[in-house]
């Protein structure tokens, strides 16, 4: 227990703090939108700013309540923040190009089976733009805000309080509810079990930012190749692809593996001198 708080948030709290964070973006969302005539925002750039203002807000109070500092928030690890850089990174950006298409084959599968509908459709070519502003939210922004909230606070609160492995699914699933989607709902279970992993080993929000963000940019890349190809692409190319990218997912998480899996939660390759 730190600071002599109880540990925050519980299940309960947890989807309390998300209502809290609905209610702060749509109140900011107001606000711009009533403001838009001066500002002259486009609908990119007011959709990053909610965001940014209102996961502001909501964060600035949690931490300032629960005496939470930024570096224990984005480092509360024994390793240093170098070690964690240099080591850890590395081969967990090796896992999204396997994690990449593993999970657009299973997107599509799903959009097959329910086809989406019509605002869907329209949310999703949105995200696959790339103007500054959407590139932006999606790639830094949301990486960023949401490991705060997802990994730095719920996460970090869950395994104070309940099981490994409850902690970790927990904040999965509660990480994938917030996209309000099924398809990217298992997207989000998928990708939070694996990011929750990361930080139960490591204490470091940096590689699952780094992981969150690269996922995310992939992502954009993927829908522009697919955009300018009409989707079609020789046998040869695909499995090269896959072979390509299994093979690098292996290594990184052997990579990971090794350094990770033989040490406790809060423990790196490298420490820091006494």
């Amino acid at each position: 227990m730190r600071n002599g708080l109880e540990p925050f948030p519980t299940a309960y709290q947890a989807f309390l703090l998300y209502l809290a964070l609905v209610l702060c973006e749509v109140v900011v969302s107001s606000a711009l939108r009533d403001a838009n005539g001066m500002l002259g925002l486009s609908l990119e750039q007011h959709q990053a700013l909610t965001v940014l203002l209102g996961n502001g807000c909501v964060f600035a109070l949690v931490m300032h309540f629960r005496n939470i500092t930024y570096r224990s928030l984005f480092h509360d690890s024994p390793s240093s923040a170098k070690a964690t850089l240099a080591l850890i990174v590395p081969p967990v950006l090796l896992l999204v190009p396997a994690l990449l298409l593993f999970m657009g084959y299973v997107q599509e599968l799903l959009v097959r089976i329910a086809p989406l509908s019509a605002w869907e459709e329209q949310f999703f070519q949105r995200v696959g733009t790339n103007d500054i502003a959407t590139v932006l939210a999606v790639c830094v922004l949301a990486p960023v805000l949401e490991e705060m909230l997802f990994r730095g606070i719920v996460l970090r609160g869950f395994l104070e309080r309940y099981s490994r492995s409850t902690a970790i699914f927990g904040s999965a699933v509660l990480f994938g509810a917030v996209h309000l989607n099924m398809y990217q709902f298992l997207v989000g279970l998928v990708a939070g079990t694996i990011l929750g992993w990361l930080y139960e080993r490591t204490r470091s929000l940096i590689p699952c930012i780094a992981l969150h963000g690269a996922y995310n940019s992939g992502t954009i890349v993927l829908t522009g190749l697919a955009q300018s190809t009409n989707g079609e692409l020789s046998i040869e190319a695909i499995l090269s692809m896959w072979t390509a990218s299994l093979a690098a997912a292996a290594c990184g998480a052997i990579a990971l593996r090794r350094m990770l899996t033989n040490r406790s939660g809060q423990q790196l390759p490298e420490q820091r001198s006494p």
